[in-house]
């Protein structure tokens, strides 16, 4: 019967322990509609400021949803409107801090105090990269399977996963990549350029205090995507063909605007096409802009360059039919008279 006592009594008093070992840090500030709940699978509960927040814990933001998690250790974790983040893990003891945290989806501001030269390791995830940090500060966006990530104070490595090359991530600098792939090389975000507009407006989302107006923030990937088409192009001039690839790729897995998505599409066959000797790839972009966006501009180009490249593949029946179907939609097209020759000699 005592042993019994004592068991009882020792299980009382290991248990406050055990709770607060597993406690993360509360919510210091909250705007709009954001929940919670305690683990995956779970419904989600309305969220209010003061409340404790831990382990497998996930936060979710409403569409004017802001929140800023403050943990043990006083880093903060800012999420956006749009944001689902999970607190994985996160241990914290006088020699010893380990964090693993999880972006679902939405962007992120993680500000990550410094912990004296002793033993550190926090990362953020989302399905698709990873980001290793000690003490630092860096903005996340996960959209997609697409990533993105501008740097602002101390250094940050990012990888497609665990056990991939890192990219290192500096202040005045972003970096970006999808479906898993190696991120690419860090470029330093210059004044007056739609990379600086986009991270201005990430600052902003994910500042001290949410915006008054949340209409700019789905304006970032949009933004981000749209430039990457001009940044794919000049790696392809620049004899980075992969990277020009996983670029165009990037934008179209960051947006949903049909032009920016028939560009990249573009794009990416003319790399195919013209660097890498591979007409099939170079066939298969053209015929998705031909599937996915007949009404646009770009239709025309992808309509004459899918007929060259079927003469390329040795298909000539095939070819006479699209540059003749070329010619019936636009008989003034900016590429008739090429239509007209091409067709000819395809006779000869």
């Amino acid at each position: 019967m005592k042993k019994i006592l004592c068991l009882v009594l020792v299980s009382m008093l290991w248990a406050p322990l055990s709770v607060h070992a597993a406690t993360v840090g509360i919510i210091t500030g909250l705007s709009g509609t954001v929940q919670s709940r305690d683990k995956s699978g779970l419904p989600y509960k309305p969220l209010r400021k003061g409340a404790v927040i831990s382990q497998a814990n996930w936060i979710k933001t409403g569409a004017n949803g802001w929140v800023e998690l403050t943990l043990n250790d006083k880093s903060k974790f800012t999420l956006s409107n749009n944001t689902e983040f999970e607190v994985t893990s996160f241990l914290l003891t006088k020699n010893r801090r380990e964090g693993s945290f999880s972006l679902a989806q939405g962007k992120l501001r993680a500000s990550v105090v410094k912990f004296g030269g002793r033993q550190s390791g926090m990362t953020v995830r989302s399905g698709t990269a990873v980001a290793g940090i000690k003490g630092t500060e860096f903005l996340m966006l996960s959209q997609g399977q697409a990533n993105v990530f501008f740097g602002n104070e101390g250094k940050v490595g990012v990888a497609g996963d665990a056990t991939g090359q890192q990219q290192p991530l500096t202040a005045g600098t972003m970096t970006q990549n999808t479906r898993g792939i190696t991120p690419v090389d860090p470029l330093k975000v210059e004044a007056g350029t739609p990379i600086a507009e986009a991270k201005d407006l990430f600052d902003k989302v994910t500042a001290a205090e949410p915006p008054a107006e949340w209409t700019d923030s789905g304006r970032i990937a949009d933004i981000i995507a749209r430039w990457n088409i001009n940044y794919g192009h000049y790696l392809a001039d620049s004899g980075k063909y992969q990277d020009a690839l996983h670029v165009f790729q990037i934008a179209l897995d960051l947006t949903k605007l049909e032009a920016v998505r028939a560009d990249a599409h573009m794009e990416r066959g003319a790399v195919y096409a013209r660097f890498l000797s591979n007409p099939e790839l170079a066939l298969a972009e053209y015929l998705l802009v031909l599937e996915e966006y007949p009404g646009l501009a770009q239709a025309e180009t992808a309509l004459l360059n899918t007929a060259q490249t079927l003469v390329e593949l040795g298909f000539i029946e095939q070819a006479r039919v699209r540059f003749e179907q070329y010619l019936k939609l636009y008989p003034q097209g900016k590429h008739r008279s090429s239509a007209e020759t091409l067709l000819q000699n395809l006779g000869k």
